[in-house]
This record gives structure tokens, sequence and C-alpha cells, in this order.
């Protein structure tokens, strides 16, 4: 089951500016930042509400998120839904013929377990699901 928005991912150039933006225009507070390794990505999270803004910075100039900012510039890159249980939903839509980037789930910021359904399948949108404990 879909629960919720969990965050809206937004891939940026330049972290620092964009929290700057966020912090000093918008008056939201960026509570926690952490690298994620192997998806070559720095994030900072901004709680807003029951749901959180989540910048993407690359680490990398061959990471996910510099490659998605050179095809599209900056912006929303992904939307993600909180689910109760990761493993039987994507087994759900597996079983339901929609296109899946992940199979399996696996670590993404924050601690979440999570997966990607892929854009052909979704009307455009890079949409992850993500279940937290």
């Amino acid at each position: 089951m879909v629960k919720k928005v969990d965050h809206i991912g937004i891939a940026v150039k330049n972290l620092a500016a964009a929290k700057d933006f966020y912090e000093k225009v918008l008056g939201l507070k960026v509570t926690e930042e952490e690298v994620v390794e192997d998806q070559k990505v720095k994030v900072a999270f901004i709680p807003t509400g029951d749901s959180e803004v989540e910048l993407l910075e690359s680490t990398t100039p061959d990471g996910p998120i510099a490659r998605y900012i050179e095809k599209n510039g900056e912006g929303i890159q992904h939307i993600a839904f909180r689910v109760d249980n990761l493993e039987e939903k994507l087994a759900q839509l597996k079983a339901a013929g929609v296109r899946l980037i992940d199979d399996k789930p696996r670590r993404g910021a924050g601690g979440a377990k999570i997966a990607f359904l892929h854009p052909k399948a979704t009307c455009g949108t890079l949409v992850e699901l993500c279940e937290r404990d």
C-alpha cells in the first residue's frame, strides 16, 4: 500500500547554493546531509510537513545525477512514495507487468530501502518506492 509522498528529489549542480535558496529565501531548514557512495550522490534533507525535499548533488561527473542534469538540467528528478512492504509491492508490480528499474530493494539515503520504477511505465516520471523503519 502506498502511504504518502515520502519526498521529492531535486537534482542540483551546487548543493550549497541550493541549500542557501531553500533556507534563506524559503525559510526551510536542512536537517541532515549524507553521501550515498554507491549512488555517487550527496543528499540534503529538508522536511516540509509530512514529506521532505531531497536535494541531490552528484559526487562524480559520471554519476546518475550528473547525467540527469546534463540531459535535462536542474530540477525535479524523481518523486518517492512510501510503502509498507517494498518487497511485496515490487512483486505486485512485476506480476502486473510494470517495468521496474530495480527488481529488488537497495539502500537509499536516510537508511531507507528503495527501488525505482521505469519512467516508461509511469507516464514519464521517475518514481521511487521507499520503505522506512
